[in-house]
């Protein structure tokens, strides 16, 4: 048997059919349907992209929100073989249409609020030859729409057999620095990594759960949550366009959710609006948080206002996306919550499948002893060797381990702890300086939400830290001698940041990323 999407769909299609998707709309209604009416509609979709000529191989790709057509194009583009490249809507308007020259890409699934982005884009992808809007009426008389597309295809459809290792997905990374890095993902890669959310010491994914992926499906496969609820037949329950964290909590609510997914910025809004307006979120087994290190003060409120443990992984877009998680062993789980809270925090040991180390700057692995940092490196089944079509691989891999620019500590049980990206440590007088311990500590000081480190310019030291701080209350007040003093209780001196800066909010990536670049160059007109 070859290892590939279609076996999961088929799975759920004829033993879960009963089990539901609601999908929030953009005008806040909710659409439900069941998986039987899902797999029907996924078939019928990959029949409509053959009878318009879309081809194993081809790449199809979508501009689109959390939504269940969305969903649909998850399993109908690769089970019919075709590539199917999630564009980063946050993107701007040049890498989009970069990362869609790069991919080739031929057909455009797209949301109907972002037709102003293709419109500006799409003339100069020189590959492109549909344009698709997820919608159930066109837009204008040449648009095509997505259910009258729907509708050319047949709904008993029979998926092809696929050779397990044929390309089926495509994500492009953030790019930070430099145009964004294409990574592909094999049927066979993107089964097993589904495997490895699903089994309990991961993320436990099951037939019981009602899941919400907040995480964008357009970055890093929505952290491989819809592949996880079809696999099992888990109720999935999507946000849709625009969703703010008052919608994501009264989904939480309404729909009785087990299990949430987004970046830490989304929990610290979460959290801001309980406090605003109390919901029952009783449900939740787990939330979770990525795309940086969760701040513990967020896992202590949460858990001891709510009851709520914060979940913890550690991967990448390169690793499809999850590498590690945070498994809370037994001993550690009979100590009762302030232990599993301290392990928690960390972004802990190789999920089954993958490998890791940590090697200092001479290439040897660190000390087990949490002080030695270094940089992660990991391989397995589902992490890439190579970026598509990309000169930059030969600085990023090596041997086949992905070299991930992350800095970490190892504690003795092998779990890590992220100490910071390479580019984001502060080097203060030959000294490093690790803005994410600040951050942490910052957040748990009294009247602070949230708050970020960065580098800023000095001619004595090189760069001195400065820190950017969001009070609790909209109408709060920070003082930066309280803040310094708050700091002082636990490192040492010239570790203190030499500006603290109170703003209402801090800036965010495309995909819910504190935006680092943006505060490192408004800290460097501090400098000045």
């Amino acid at each position: 048997m070859q290892l590939t999407l279609k076996t999961f769909l088929e799975r759920t299609e004829s033993f879960l059919p009963q089990n539901e998707i609601v999908s929030r709309q953009a005008d806040g209604q909710l659409f439900r349907y069941h998986y039987a009416d899902y797999c029907r509609r996924t078939r019928q979709l990959a029949s409509a992209l053959a009878r318009l000529g879309v081809k194993p191989g081809d790449r199809v790709a979508t501009l689109g929100w959390n939504t269940y057509r969305h969903m649909e194009l998850y399993f109908a583009v690769p089970c019919l073989g075709a590539i199917l490249h999630t564009v980063n809507i946050r993107l701007s308007d040049q890498h989009i249409a970069y990362i869609m020259n790069h991919a080739e890409d031929v057909v455009l699934f797209v949301d109907p609020d972002l037709l102003p982005t293709v419109q500006r884009v799409a003339s100069s992808v020189r590959s492109l030859r549909h344009i698709i809007v997820m919608d159930d009426r066109p837009a204008s008389p040449d648009d095509l729409d997505y259910e009258s597309f729907l509708a050319t295809g047949d709904a008993d459809f029979a998926f092809p057999e696929i050779e397990e290792k044929s390309p089926c997905g495509m994500c492009f990374t953030s790019a930070t620095t430099g145009d964004p890095k294409g990574v592909v993902y094999t049927q066979r890669g993107l089964y097993l990594h589904t495997l490895a959310v699903c089994l309990r010491d991961v993320l436990a994914i099951g037939e019981h759960d009602t899941v919400l992926p907040v995480v964008p499906m357009f970055h890093a496969n929505s952290w491989g949550l819809p592949h996880a609820a079809v696999a099992v037949g888990a109720t999935t329950v999507l946000p849709g366009p625009h969703a703010t964290a008052a919608d994501i909590l009264d989904l939480i609510e309404a729909e009785r959710v087990t299990f949430c997914a987004a970046a830490v910025t989304i929990g610290v809004e979460l959290y801001a609006q309980l406090q605003k307006r109390s919901r029952d979120i009783s449900s939740l087994r787990g939330l979770m948080l990525g795309g940086s290190a969760t701040p513990e003060a967020l896992m202590r409120r949460f858990q001891n206002e709510y009851n709520v443990p914060i979940i913890t992984a550690w991967g990448a877009t390169e690793a499809a996306p999850l590498a590690t998680s945070t498994h809370v062993g037994r001993s550690v789980f009979e100590a009762g919550s302030e232990e599993r809270i301290k392990t928690r925090v960390r972004q802990g040991i190789p999920i089954p499948g993958v490998e890791l180390k940590v090697l200092d700057d001479s290439g040897k692995p660190v000390p087990r002893d949490d002080r030695h940092p270094g940089e992660v490196y990991v391989r397995g089944p589902w992490i890439a060797t190579e970026y598509y079509r990309d000169s930059r691989s030969r600085d990023s891999f090596a041997d086949g381990w992905w070299r991930s620019g992350d800095i970490a500590t190892q504690g003795s049980e092998g779990s890590i702890r992220l100490v910071d990206r390479a580019k984001d440590l502060v080097k203060s007088g030959g000294e490093w300086i690790s803005s994410v311990d600040l951050e942490n500590e910052l957040a748990a000081c009294p009247g602070v939400l949230e708050a970020a480190v960065v580098a800023m310019p000095d001619a004595r030291w090189q760069e001195r830290p400065v820190a950017f701080v969001v009070p609790l209350q909209e109408s709060g007040e920070l003082d930066p001698n309280m803040l310094s003093a708050w700091l002082a209780r636990r490192f040492a001196k010239w570790w203190i940041p030499d500006r603290f800066v109170v703003v209402a909010a801090l800036p965010k990536t495309g995909v819910g990323k504190v935006d680092k670049r943006t505060l490192r160059q408004r800290a460097a007109g501090l400098a000045l």
